[in-house]
């Protein structure tokens, strides 16, 4: 598959090579030429200089046959643009943009934009650590009406199947992490101190689900 990369910083060369590495076939655009010496002698592919929401730039680049494309320069308005042209202008239907500024990375989330907003990552990860209770998304979809969230539950949970914990809590159990480790439970999965409870569920009853499981199971 062909692919499209928008900024050669650190992020950008890693994952051109990584792409390359997995047998695709990469360019990637950047305004400094000397850029792309992140790229290493070992990349193969095309090596744009140009503005990376010009049209003229993204077909240079091969945009007309690619199967995604990805904005991870250190501008979020370049960043932001040039996947709207990949995708408005070229059709491409996958694109994600990397965006420093959460609240714009909301805004084009809802918009259809899929984007990465280092800063915000970073931040979530250390609250997720160090509030001692409420559910954490960690994923909205671009309607904003259904979550992944981290759940915590109440200790009394512990040693019960996470099918108990799905229907008390009106959630489905996506992953559980134990140990460090991610893992898709079955039905006869029981929850053990230290598991971090990752669930789907639907925005409204986000709050629901959390008093549920912040309580005690009721008495078999």
């Amino acid at each position: 598959m062909h692919f499209v990369i928008m900024g050669c910083g650190r992020v950008g060369s890693s994952l051109a090579n990584s792409l390359q590495s997995q047998g695709h076939d990469v360019a990637v655009i950047d305004q400094d030429e000397t850029s792309f010496r992140r790229l290493g002698a070992q990349f193969e592919g095309r090596r744009i200089t140009g503005i990376g929401f010009d049209r003229d730039i993204q077909r240079a680049a091969g945009i007309q046959t690619a199967h995604a494309f990805a904005a991870v320069s250190s501008g979020d308005n370049s960043n932001i643009l040039a996947a709207r042209v990949a995708r408005e202008t070229f059709g491409v239907s996958n694109v994600v943009a990397r965006i420093y500024d959460p609240r714009r990375a909301e805004i084009y989330q809802r918009l259809g934009i899929p984007t990465v907003a280092t800063v915000r990552w970073t931040s979530d990860q250390m609250l997720r650590r160090l509030l001692p209770a409420g559910a954490a998304p960690l994923f909205r979809d671009p309607s904003g009406k259904v979550v992944l969230a981290e759940m915590p539950f109440h200790a009394d949970w512990i040693g019960r199947p996470v099918d108990d914990v799905a229907t008390a809590g009106g959630v489905r159990v996506a992953y559980l992490t134990r140990l460090g480790e991610a893992m898709v439970p079955d039905a006869g999965t029981l929850l053990q101190d230290g598991d971090l409870l990752h669930v789907s569920v639907a925005e409204a009853d986000l709050a629901r689900a959390e008093a549920a499981l912040d309580a005690p199971p009721h008495p078999d």
